[in-house]
């Protein structure tokens, strides 16, 4: 057990809080401008374990690349309030205490605000996959909204655009070291998505060399990509 309740009951939506969610704009699709016109928004969650299907999101941290660049001055960041019990392993971790919890933003409030945040644009992750169902159960559970939002996964992307560093299956701190990144903090919401956003910066740099120039082509290179990774070996 990890202390965290696995389900709770949604409580009735404030209105203002169910009009806000209902004018949240459409997620655009990857398109081919060229990736510098595109604003990304990379994500990192915090949460009470890695189960999927019971464990709570804690804390999400977001930074947006816009014009090429990552806005230092439109970061997202907020905890998220939540009923603790027995402390897991995983405070160890992202070192978020249960007064930092139980202070809060209700789960709701947050998670609008981050789609408020979020807008239209793309999500990068580490390790996507996670994030995305973490998130997509959230925003259900939560708020009563489907996260329709398409996200690229660094951790795929990497490992593609750079063959040469012999990375295939490495954490975000062997691409860190690889690229020669300085990180003052890890396990952080949002120190995380700031070093994510770096190295998807330098991935860009790459995948232009690459003729790879657009958010679509990116996109298709990584699906081929990984579909010859799980073929069968002949």
């Amino acid at each position: 057990m990890n202390g965290f309740p696995w389900f709770t009951r949604r409580k009735p939506l404030d209105p203002d809080i169910a009009d806000r969610r209902d004018r949240l704009p459409d997620p655009q699709p990857l398109d081919d401008r060229p990736l510098r016109q595109q604003r990304f928004v990379v994500l990192d969650l915090e949460t009470s374990g890695l189960n999927m299907s019971r464990d709570l999101v804690l804390s999400i941290g977001a930074v947006s690349i816009t014009d090429g660049a990552i806005d230092l001055g439109n970061q997202f960041e907020s905890t998220l309030q939540r009923e603790t019990g027995k402390l897991s392993a995983s405070v160890l971790i992202h070192g978020i205490a249960p007064s930092e919890l139980a202070a809060g933003v209700e789960p709701a409030e947050a998670l609008l605000g981050f789609m408020e945040f979020l807008g239209d644009s793309p999500l990068l992750a580490f390790h996507a996959t996670f994030d995305q169902r973490m998130l997509s159960r959230a925003l259900k559970q939560d708020l009563d909204h489907r996260l329709r939002h398409t996200f690229l996964d660094i951790a795929e992307l990497a490992p593609m655009l750079c063959p040469e560093a012999g990375i295939r299956n490495g954490g975000l701190d062997e691409w860190v070291e690889y690229f020669g990144l300085q990180v003052l903090q890890r396990h952080n919401a949002s120190a995380d998505a700031l070093v994510t956003a770096e190295i998807a910066l330098i991935l860009f740099s790459h995948a232009r060399r690459q003729g790879l120039k657009s958010p679509a082509s990116l996109a298709s290179a990584l699906s081929r990509w990984q579909r010859r990774q799980h073929a069968p070996a002949l």
